[in-house]
């Protein structure tokens, strides 16, 4: 059964942030951080159970504050300070080997995090990550989008997933817009850095970058140009699945992973 603790950060310049992370899987096991996009975290979990329960491997989910009705602290209103965050927080749990997953702007987050240089983390995964501007492909502007637009450009088959906001409970419709919300503070209406791309050349971690074929918000050519500008990464385009692979087809997402395991991500054993 998944855990889910609160943990105290302290960053410079922010003071105290809390932090709800989920834990599936063994205690004991190679440690993923997995980082989820404007969706919530429910648009992980699902895939963090069946990772941890297809492999022996412990998988921290944290909830990005603001997210999933949490607390967001007023000065915390970048991706790099979320970096900064989980930064701290693998030293604070002093995690080591660790491999960051992150899917949108989770996939962002994660390469903040790479640039940040920490001993702590192994690898990365970007999964239809933001972030970065590209020329002549165009991150969707989610804010101008309708909710049916938004899934019909986020998934290969929408169907399964659709849903009407307005015929959730009221609980659930504040925890949708305090989502919207925090991705308009993280990450603007952009959704990208214009600094980020140049700055991934510096980058010299294992990176395997996973696009899904039929993605509407952030098209395939985006995702060869955040390959490309990365020294040591691999592209992998996904078959049959959109925006977020790992809630449409987390079985290719998991095997992806896993396959590069041996050559990639060399601290992982099968």
């Amino acid at each position: 059964m998944p855990t889910t603790t609160q943990h105290t950060v302290s960053l410079d310049g922010l003071g105290p942030v809390e932090v709800s992370v989920t834990e599936y899987g063994s205690g004991y096991g190679q440690p993923f951080l997995l980082l989820h996009g404007g969706a919530g975290p429910q648009s992980v979990t699902g895939f963090a159970e069946k990772f941890a329960a297809a492999h022996d491997v412990r998988v921290l989910v944290p909830t990005h504050p603001g997210f999933g009705g949490t607390a967001r602290p007023e000065a915390l209103t970048t991706v790099s300070a979320l970096a900064s965050l989980y930064n701290t927080l693998l030293d604070q749990l002093t995690l080591t080997d660790v491999t960051v997953i992150g899917n949108s702007i989770g996939g962002w987050i994660t390469a903040e995090i790479a640039l940040l240089k920490s001993p702590r983390v192994r690898g990365i995964v970007l999964i239809d990550a933001v972030g970065i501007e590209v020329s002549g492909h165009p991150v969707a502007d989610f804010f101008s989008l309708t909710m049916d637009q938004v899934f019909r450009l986020s998934f290969h088959n929408p169907e399964p997933f659709r849903i009407d906001p307005t015929t959730l409970p009221p609980a659930a419709q504040a925890i949708a817009a305090g989502n919207r919300t925090a991705i308009s503070v993280y990450a603007g209406s952009a959704m990208a850095d214009p600094t980020l791309l140049g700055r991934l050349g510096s980058l010299e971690v294992p990176t395997l970058v996973l696009w899904g074929e039929s993605d509407g918000i952030v098209d395939v050519g985006y995702g060869r140009a955040y390959a490309a500008a990365i020294p040591m990464a691999q592209f992998q385009l996904l078959p049959g699945t959109g925006h977020s692979p790992q809630q449409e087809t987390p079985d290719q997402v998991i095997h992806a992973v896993w396959d590069s395991a041996e050559t990639d991500f060399p601290a992982i054993t099968r």
